[in-house]
């Protein structure tokens, strides 16, 4: 059975980017008769604001979306993290690193992504520090149900990335991959700014003999300086009064093509209609220009 997700971050309220990464990944769940499941992804506590989640939450229900069983909390399953990153140590498929940001920034190699860790501290055997996945010089394929095949190399491209932080706060690559398991998650839909981290998270899931689900990035809203619609670029927060407007807007946006009439309709009917008619065919890779916000 299909089983998708919502898994947005506590750090503000949602806006129109999020309303348009929830909207697709909820039509595709129902539109192949499955589960949506809805994941808050709490575990940066110092960039959660206090109610953000509860807020989350309200403005979903305000939208007419229904998720199916209970909202799950990253912040609950740090023991099955733990767990995970202390296999890999075991196991030797992970390792201890003390170089602080600044070194890093001193010596990694860097290319037009960031900084490729070096891999300075895999032979020092060092028992504090953040956590680092070991990785291999091997192409990591997968092929995108939008956006097409990707390939990445991600000793050379990446490094070994952090799975844990040195302030004990787990990363989100570790955290994403254990509770997709956790969940059975069949296909990821989420936004296309992820689709560079995904081969990590394929990397993770083959060395733990995870499935591995498919994988659908949708395409960004973006500011007219090109920047992503963000809470950090300031997108403004979705406006409850007006829901199916909003929810129109982004049907247009992944080229659904819906009549005008749809935005004056009920909630209800408009999800109906949005739903019966989802063509995955029609999401464009790209979406060409800004729509401003309401």
């Amino acid at each position: 059975m299909y089983r998708g997700r919502f898994a947005p971050s506590p750090t503000g309220p949602l806006h129109l980017g999020s309303l348009l990464a929830a909207v697709g990944s909820y039509l595709q769940a129902k539109s192949n008769k499955g589960n949506w499941l809805l994941r808050i992804e709490d575990i940066d506590p110092p960039r959660e604001p206090k109610g953000a989640a509860d807020l989350i939450l309200k403005d979903l229900e305000a939208f007419g979306f229904e998720w199916d069983g209970v909202p799950q909390y990253q912040s609950t399953h740090l023991a099955f993290y733990q767990d995970v990153v202390s296999d890999l140590l075991t196991m030797k498929k992970a390792y201890y690193c003390s170089c602080s940001r600044k070194l890093i920034s001193q010596t990694a190699i860097r290319n037009n992504t960031g900084f490729i860790y070096t891999g300075r501290c895999r032979e020092k055997s060092l028992s504090d520090g953040a956590i680092r996945l070991l990785t291999h010089d091997k192409m990591i394929y997968f092929n995108d149900k939008l956006q097409g095949t990707f390939k990445q190399n991600i000793e050379h491209e990446v490094g070994d990335f952090i799975l844990k932080r040195s302030d004990k706060q787990y990363a989100y690559h570790i955290a994403v991959v254990i509770d997709d398991h956790l969940q059975n998650i069949t296909e990821i839909v989420r936004g296309n700014d992820l689709l560079a981290v995904t081969p990590r998270h394929i990397y993770l899931q083959s060395i733990l003999n995870y499935h591995i689900p498919e994988y659908l990035h949708l395409p960004l809203i973006t500011h007219p300086n090109g920047d992503k619609l963000s809470k950090q670029t300031g997108a403004k927060p979705l406006n409850k009064k007006y829901p199916v407007q909003q929810l129109y807007k982004v049907l247009t946006m992944l080229g659904q093509n819906p009549d005008k009439s749809l935005q004056y309709e009920p909630l209800n009917n408009f999800w109906e209609w949005a739903i019966k008619n989802w063509e995955l065919a029609r999401v464009p890779r790209t979406i060409p220009q800004f729509v401003n916000e309401m």
